[in-house]
């Protein structure tokens, strides 16, 4: 399929507000463990869009569901990120929330608590066609696809991108929210994609397979391109039931993990949208990834 390489990205998830505490060693239960604690604008779409302008994308434009509580505020981070929002406000819920657990003392490691509020509230009557106009490229969130109204938002959108020949991609987002929906309803929708970006444990656990290089061969039976995410250890493309290419990771001390798979996606479909090669674009998606890790929070440094 063709686009405009000098047109828009289109970014359709989840826009968070995260509570970010960064701690030392095991929690300790029953009683207080110090911590320096953050509230920051994130959320996987939202936070996609803000690398790839970041990244140099001049037109990234994102739909998202957000509750009156943040709006404004989640309204203004992304307009001063260089990302055009077009924000549903949702009169019922909050603004999805998730606090996020970094333990210094392992690599930075992170655990999540999720309230998803506002974010899976999309649905189709959210949607426009016209939503497409002028958009080179358009990635679907991985979360879209856990709550039955955006999910089939998330297909409506498919469809729309595919009958204008928009190239399509997606970030499957989450083991634990995978295993509740499924891998084979999740591969289902996957065979209408373009291009798939797992992270190591979401490519093994999709094709059920322990080696992310075998992964990766396997899931790009299903999607024409898949480009699996591994960290420090770089990124992999696959085509055709092959390993395309590895791309080495770039290094960096890493001081919050949150958002390093959402800067190599903002970056690498800029790249794209700039008319790069694959191999390229990985190479510019694992440079945003190791810049990401060595900031707190999802979201690329304020531009000056």
């Amino acid at each position: 399929m063709t686009a405009d390489r000098t047109g828009a990205l289109l970014v359709v998830g989840d826009v968070v507000t995260d509570v970010v505490a960064r701690h030392r060693g095991p929690l300790a239960p029953g009683t207080d463990t110090a911590a320096v604690i953050r509230t920051l604008p994130g959320g996987a779409g939202a936070n996609v869009a803000c690398w790839a302008a970041h990244a140099g994308c001049c037109d990234v434009r994102l739909l998202g569901r957000v509750g009156a509580d943040t709006a404004q505020w989640q309204r203004r981070e992304l307009v001063a990120a260089g990302v055009r929002p077009r924000l549903v406000l949702d009169a019922e819920v909050a603004t999805a929330t998730v606090i996020c657990l970094v333990d210094m003392d392992a690599a930075a490691e992170r655990t999540f608590l999720t309230d998803s509020g506002a974010a899976l509230r999309l649905e189709p009557a959210d949607w426009s066609d016209t939503l497409l106009d002028g958009v080179a490229r358009l990635h679907l969130s991985g979360y879209l696809l856990f709550s039955e109204s955006s999910r089939a938002l998330a297909a409506v959108a498919l469809r729309a991108a595919r009958a204008r020949g928009v190239p399509v991609s997606l970030d499957p987002a989450s083991t634990g929210f995978l295993r509740a929906l499924g891998t084979e309803r999740f591969l289902a929708f996957a065979e209408g994609l373009d291009v798939l970006l797992p992270s190591r444990d979401e490519a093994c656990l999709l094709a059920g397979l322990p080696d992310p290089a075998d992964a990766a061969a396997a899931l790009s039976r299903f999607v024409p391109l898949v480009v699996a995410k591994l960290g420090a250890d770089g990124a992999l493309l696959a085509r055709s039931g092959d390993v395309l290419a590895r791309v080495p990771a770039v290094p960096a001390t890493p001081r919050d993990t949150t958002g390093a798979g959402d800067a190599f996606t903002g970056a690498f479909l800029a790249a794209l949208v700039a008319g790069a090669g694959v191999e390229d674009a990985a190479a510019q998606g694992c440079r945003a990834g190791a810049r990401a890790v060595e900031l707190t929070g999802g979201r690329p440094p304020a531009r000056k």
